[in-house]
């Protein structure tokens, strides 16, 4: 299953402190509105925060209490009156100012009869009135005009969003540099400077990638409904508050006026204190001190509920949105799939790579471990950091980290923690975000993996092995830092023989975050003998939901028998992704051959999963995953149409062909297979998979000449994949060319570790 939401391609999120706020207006009307006034009447407009504040004095009750109704959303305003510091820190912060109507006072960018010329299309930014207009290419690549429906985001970068048919909101690959013009601001630039972005392009902004419905809207609104109809391709989306407001961390606030108001609360029974279903209570009456013998900082107890990091993660996280999240105070894992250390997303170090924000950067760092939340850095209400500068971690950590004697550097030119222990990279062309991980610096490790190094971002004309060597003159003694993962990650990447070992036992070290425990379970996939399996079933027993759905989707591949026995009691687990999880991976167990309640089960199970799908069936993936499930249960004519589903909601979403045409060849027609990646080659010709696709049909058929060029094109564009090199090598081997084969593996082996490319490379020497 990928990855859909923050989700590839996701969407700028961030803000102004310094924009000057706009009234946002409610034009999607929120739930309830008339029974919300009635109450608004009786009550008035007050409620409490979720923290510990005395409440009215309450009224004996005279009658039995009624169970309090389903909570619902009521908007930020009514949170104002009592708690007014709060709300004042929330305005026109980042969460704030996340999406807004457009409005002179909103729209920052230039709108004066502006151009922008990118890859061959001239863009034009003009106004009538209060319209704002952009001039572009749309779906088909012809020029025409589309008024810009709502501002998206403020600093560094403002996007705009632009309304399609069926319901779509489509964020515009064009965006303002809001930054000041000294620092290179104030321009229009593309997001994607490096691509020749085009309306066949995956990136281009009408496309599935940039659909606000699906990409963005969960994390810039609250109380998100996407309401996607698939029978009609349309959506109905609709928000209580437009930007991120009080009742998205919060969740639905009716029941906390309830409980607010003296005389109606003891009428009900609240299910949740203050009736409220988040209460954010990690650091209550909790305080960080010294500890005397390892002189490192110690939370006054120890963690327990992980509410709040939970709740920010929800936004804050590289994962798969699976469910409705209904902030209704259930975990992370009941609605969200969290990203494991995949490569292209983290280096092998745990560094960021790609767009991951923050969640998956700071469960790696030893201060998640000891218990520090979000919430003891920033303030969760204005978003700003809770002290300037290095205050916000000398709140926590001795003065002495900033002398000399720990930087090594002279005053004038020292560097700021966060300089050294959280390297920036920039996203979006202009956004600069900081790695949460809290890491020391290794450019040994750049020299010995060619991971990057804060040292070099600095010091870029000198080499890492300098770097380092400064580093060991510094401290004699190395520290690796509390990440030591990384050589065993490269090697599994690398697909070493030499990674099972390690692998395992980062796996079954309770020690470690739950992260880096999942992404060796998901890693020893390949390595799947007698010794990984005894690994990965005790992995699934393992304390955290994250790692025991990472070892079930590394299960799959067992005979049906032996996977039943191991996964079927997860069927039950109290978390849904770890029950969704192992639905998939017994989705081909007959239902006949089980005991009736065992059946159950896994219908039961089933039936989540295939929900988990259908929400999101706007995307390709989804409708490939659904396509997948219905092969495994024996229903061919289902996989097909959902694989052209995905071919019609995206015609760019690559893997849909490879899957349709796979289908295809099950079906015994592997023509028409042929003709269709022939097809998408017109419009794809530098795809890889629909080279070695097409490669690998044409082998079947026995066109041996025709399908070297389609696997040799395979291997020349994904030189890093180890199955390519493989396949290639072989067909050049069988069509009389070892030579050439040999070269092929030789050079492949130079790129890669890989113990099939080792075995071929052998065998061909002693041929030769």
């Amino acid at each position: 299953m990928g990855y859909p939401c923050h989700n590839s391609g996701h969407i700028n999120r961030h803000t102004s402190k310094h924009q000057k706020g706009y009234k946002k207006g409610n034009n999607h009307p929120p739930f309830h509105r008339y029974m919300l006034a009635l109450l608004l009447l009786a009550i008035g407009l007050c409620a409490c925060d979720s923290s510990e504040q005395p409440g009215p004095t309450p009224t004996p009750a005279t009658t039995t209490p009624q169970a309090a109704p389903q909570a619902h959303y009521v908007g930020a305003d009514h949170c104002q009156g009592c708690h007014d510091d709060a709300y004042q820190d929330w305005r026109n912060s980042h969460h704030d100012l996340a999406m807004q109507p457009v409005h002179a006072d909103t729209v920052l960018g230039d709108f004066n009869n502006a151009r922008f010329d990118y890859n061959g299309m001239t863009t034009e930014f003009s106004r009538q009135g209060d319209t704002f207009l952009i001039t572009t290419d749309g779906p088909q690549g012809k020029p025409q005009q589309y008024p810009v429906a709502y501002v998206f985001g403020v600093y560094p970068l403002q996007q705009y969003l632009i309304a399609l048919p069926q319901g779509k909101l489509q964020a515009f690959g064009v965006a303002w540099d809001a930054r000041p013009k000294a620092e290179g601001g104030q321009r229009w630039f593309h997001l994607y400077p490096e691509e020749a972005v085009d309306s066949q392009h995956y990136l281009h902004w009408t496309n599935q990638s940039q659909n606000w419905n699906f990409m963005c809207a969960e994390c810039h609104s609250t109380n998100l409904n996407k309401q996607y109809d698939g029978d009609t391709r349309t959506y109905n989306t609709t928000w209580s508050d437009i930007d991120v407001a009080c009742e998205a961390c919060h969740g639905p606030g009716s029941n906390h006026l309830l409980w607010a108001d003296q005389q109606q609360r003891n009428q009900y029974r609240f299910n949740q204190p203050q009736g409220l279903t988040h209460r954010f209570r990690e650091r209550h009456n909790v305080h960080w001190q010294i500890n005397p013998e390892s002189g490192q900082p110690q939370r006054s107890q120890p963690a327990q509920a992980r509410t709040e990091i939970q709740v920010c993660a929800a936004c804050h996280a590289r994962r798969a949105q699976l469910f409705e999240d209904n902030r209704q105070g259930q975990p992370l894992l009941e609605s969200f799939l969290p990203a494991t250390l995949d490569a292209g997303l983290y280096h092998s170090d745990g560094q960021v790579n790609d767009e991951v924000y923050v969640y998956g950067s700071f469960l790696q760092s030893k201060m998640y471990q000891a218990g520090v939340t979000c919430s003891d850095c920033h303030n969760p209400h204005s978003l700003d950091l809770k002290a300037p500068g290095d205050g916000v971690c000398q709140q926590c950590h001795e003065s002495g980290y900033g002398q000399p004697e720990h930087h090594h550097h002279q005053a004038s030119n020292a560097p700021r923690c966060v300089d050294c222990h959280m390297p920036v990279k920039n996203f979006m062309v202009v956004d600069a975000r900081r790695d949460h991980s809290f890491r020391i610096p290794r450019p040994d490790l750049t020299e010995k993996l060619g991971t990057p190094n804060t040292c070099n971002h600095c010091h870029s004309e000198q080499s890492a092995h300098w770097a380092a060597q400064q580093i060991q003159s510094w401290y004699p003694e190395p520290n690796p830092g509390y990440q030591d993962f990384a050589e065993t990650l490269a090697a599994a990447r690398a697909h070493a023989p030499t990674a099972k070992m390690p692998l395992q036992a980062l796996a079954s070290d309770l020690t470690q975050t739950a992260i880096v425990r999942a992404t060796a379970a998901r890693l020893l996939e390949p390595y799947l003998d007698a010794d990984s399996l005894q690994t990965l079933t005790q992995a699934l027993q393992d304390p955290d939901p994250q790692v025991r759905s990472a070892a079930t989707q590394s299960l799959r591949a067992l005979p049906p028998e032996l996977r039943w026995s191991l996964l079927s009691p997860l069927l039950q687990d109290p978390v849904r992704l770890v029950r969704v999880m192992a639905a998939e991976a017994l989705a081909d167990i007959p239902a006949p051959s089980l005991a009736p309640k065992e059946a159950r089960l896994l219908d039961s199970a089933g039936a989540e999963y295939l929900a988990s799908q259908r929400f999101n069936g706007d995307t390709p993936a989804a409708q490939v995953n659904l396509g997948l499930f219905a092969l495994k249960q024996g229903q061919p004519q289902q996989a097909l149409q959902h694989y052209q589903e995905a071919i019609a909601l995206d015609d760019t979403w690559i893997p849909a062909y490879i899957n349709l045409a796979d289908l295809y060849r099950m079906m015994q027609q592997d023509e028409q297979g042929k003709a269709l990646l022939e097809s998408a080659l017109q419009t794809f010709p530098t795809a890889e998979d629909l080279h070695f696709s097409l490669g690998l049909l044409l082998i079947r058929q026995q066109q041996h000449k025709a399908a070297l060029p389609h696997l040799e094109q395979a291997a020349t564009l994904a030189p890093h994949n180890a199955r390519y090199q493989y396949v290639y090598a072989v067909a050049l081997h069988s069509a009389g060319q070892s030579r050439q084969a040999l070269q092929v593996t030789r050079a492949a082996l130079e790129r890669l570790q890989d113990a099939n490319l080792s075995a071929l490379e052998q065998e061909l020497s002693r041929q030769e």
